[in-house]
C-alpha cells in the first residue's frame, strides 16, 4: 500500500518502509520530549548501545564485564546520574541496527564507533554529543601479499561491513583513482576479518582503529599491516536522540569533563586532593565553588564523580587503545589541543 501526504504544496508519495522511518522517529523523539533523565533515573539505569565486540572500544572481557573507550563514556554518564558507573545495561548492536535502536528510544546513548556524517545528524534524528575519538578508513593487508600501497589494488576483493560509512567511501576513493575492485559484504566486523583470513579478500578496510581491534583477532596478526593511505575523515562520537536538550547536555558534557581533568592534570588518582585547590578554575570543576551541575539536573560535583570512579580522557584512551593496551594506538589527533591533537573542551564557568 501506498500512502500520499501533502506537505506544504506538494503531494509526497510514501511506501512502506519510508512510513516505518518515520514512525519510528515519531516515536523516539516523543520519548526524548519525556525528558530522558527522569526515565533513566526511574529505571535504575543507563541503557548504552556499544558494539558487539570491538577490542579497545566496546568489548566484555573473560568475565562479562564490558570494557572500552566507548564503555567508559557510557560509565562516566552513570557515573554523574548514580554515583555508581556501574549501572549500566550495555546492548550490542551491529552497523545496520545501531541507529534504529536509537530512534526507536531501545537505548538511551549510542557510544558505538559511528561517524558523525551530515545525513546521520540532520535526517535520522539524533544528535552527535562530540568526538571521543577522530579516525580515518584505513586497509589491512596480509604482508605476503606485498602490497605497499592502496593504489596498488587494482582488481582486489576488498572485505567491507555493510551498513557503515565505508561503502561509500570505497566506492569514491577507487572511482577517483580509477582502481577496479570487487566488494565483498559482511553483516559484521568479525565476519570481514573472517573472510581476510580464509582468502575469500585481498584487503580488509575499516576505520583505522577498527583496523587496529580486528587485527589482534587474527591467527597471525604480524602477517598483517595497514597500508599508509588514510581516505577519509571519520569522527567517532556518542549521539543521542534529537528532542532533549537536557540529555544532550548531559553526555555531551560527560566527555568534555573528561577532556577537561586531563588538561588540568586531574586523575582517578588525586582528584580527592585537588578538592582542597585554590584555583578557581579547579574549584568550579570540581563543583566546591559553584553548582554547574543544576542546569543538567545533575549534582554540583558530577564532574568529581566521573573522574573519581572512571577518569580523566587520557587515562581511560591509554588503558584501552594506547600504549599500555594490545592496541597501542598512538594519540595523534586525540591528543589534547596543547599538545598538537584535536582533542578540545569548553570551560566549565
Amino acid at each position: 500500500m501506498v500512502k500520499k501526504e501533502a506537505v506544504g504544496n506538494k503531494i509526497v508519495t510514501m511506501g512502506k518502509s519510508t512510513l516505518l522511518v518515520a514512525a519510528t522517529l515519531t516515536v523516539g523523539l516523543a520519548q526524548a520530549q519525556a525528558a530522558t533523565l527522569d526515565t533513566v533515573k526511574e529505571r535504575g539505569e543507563l541503557k548504552c548501545g556499544v558494539n558487539s565486540g570491538l577490542a579497545g572500544f566496546s568489548n566484555p572481557n573473560d568475565k562479562g564485564v564490558w570494557q572500552g573507550l566507548d564503555v567508559d563514556l557510557c560509565r562516566g554518564v552513570a557515573a554523574a546520574i548514580f554515583n555508581d558507573p556501574s549501572k549500566v545495561q550495555y546492548i550490542p548492536l551491529n552497523a545496520k541496527e545501531r541507529l534504529t535502536a536509537l530512534q526507536s528510544g531501545e537505548i538511551d546513548v549510542l557510544s558505538r564507533n559511528t561517524t558523525w556524517t551530515s545525513s546521520r545528524d540532520t535526517e535520522l534524528g539524533v544528535n552527535f554529543t562530540g568526538v571521543n575519538y577522530y579516525d580515518g578508513q584505513g586497509f589491512l593487508v596480509k604482508k605476503a601479499l606485498g602490497v605497499a600501497s592502496a593504489k596498488d589494488l587494482d582488481g582486489a576483493a576488498i572485505c567491507i561491513q555493510s551498513g557503515t560509512t565505508t561503502e561509500l567511501n570505497v566506492a569514491d576513493y577507487f572511482r577517483k583513482n580509477n582502481i577496479n575492485y570487487t566488494a565483498v559484504v559482511f553483516d559484521t566486523s568479525d565476519q570481514t576479518v573472517q573472510g581476510l583470513e580464509a582468502g575469500r579478500c585481498d584487503v580488509l578496510t575499516s576505520d583505522l582503529s577498527q583496523l587496529y581491534a580486528l587485527r589482534t583477532k587474527m591467527s597471525d596478526p604480524e602477517g598483517a599491516v595497514a597500508l599508509p593511505e588514510v581516505i577519509s575523515k571519520e569522527p567517532l562520537g556518542p549521539s543521542v536522540r534529537q528532542g532533549d536538550d537536557q540529555w544532550f547536555n548531559i553526555v555531551k558534557w560527560t566527555h568534555f569533563a573528561m577532556l577537561n581533568a586531563e588538561e588540568m592534570g586531574v586523575t582517578k588518582e588525586n582528584v580527592d586532593s585537588m578538592k582542597g585547590s585554590t584555583n578557581p578554575d579547579m574549584r568550579r570543576f570540581l563543583g566546591e565553588d559553584a553548582d554547574f551541575g543544576k542546569g543538567m539536573g545533575l549534582p554540583a560535583d558530577w564532574a568529581y564523580r566521573i573522574i573519581k570512579q572512571v577518569g580523566n580522557y587520557g587515562e581511560i584512551f591509554e588503558a584501552n587503545v594506547g600504549q599500555s593496551s594490545p592496541l597501542k594506538i598512538d594519540r595523534g589527533l586525540n591528543a589534547l589541543w596543547t599538545d598538537g591533537g584535536l582533542q578540545y573542551a569548553p570551560p566549565v564557568r
